[in-house]
């Protein structure tokens, strides 16, 4: 089945999620799980996105990010997923695809709605059953090991909405 084309990306927050390939627990040993996080810090550093929150699964990764300067959403996915890829293609001589084709994206509307995708990216790793705490886990921004952006500002009216992010 064909991926539709997606005609334009409006600049704002989003957030991301993609899969696997075949859903192989790809990210599950540390190797792996380094390249990924350090293929989303590189491109946050290049100002490709502002990143508010990520987590990497075994099998899918979602991140909470701010759109950089002519980088569309595709875009942004396409490095996140084309860099950390040929990173542990070649760390670890992986020879399949990491990543499926195509991801899903929902761009935030407000404090809410950016809290909401916030906690669910966070206790992810507690539903799966992976972790006790959203803390211990350490492929997420949720344990506090990993510097943040802070809270995009047109997002700021809840105040409690990304203290300990920013």
């Amino acid at each position: 089945m064909a991926v539709p084309k997606r005609h334009a990306s409006i600049a704002g927050t989003y957030f991301v999620t993609s899969k696997t390939w075949e859903s192989r627990a790809v990210f599950k040993v540390q190797g792996p799980c380094d390249s990924f996080i350090e293929t989303i810090l590189h491109y946050r550093d290049q100002g490709k996105h502002k990143l508010h929150g990520f987590v990497l699964m075994p099998d899918h990764f979602h991140l909470l990010l701010t759109l950089g300067q002519e980088v569309t959403v595709e875009r942004a996915v396409q490095f996140v997923e084309g860099g950390s890829a040929r990173r542990i293609g070649i760390a670890l001589n992986y020879k399949f695809p990491i990543w499926q084709r195509g991801f899903s994206d929902h761009r935030i509307g407000d404090a809410q709605d950016y809290r909401v995708h916030l906690d669910y990216l966070e206790q992810n790793p507690v539903k799966g059953r992976l972790v006790e705490s959203a803390s211990e886990y350490g492929w997420s921004s949720a344990g506090g090991a990993f510097a943040m952006d802070e809270v995009p500002q047109g997002l700021k009216p809840l105040s409690s909405v990304g203290e300990r992010h920013g």
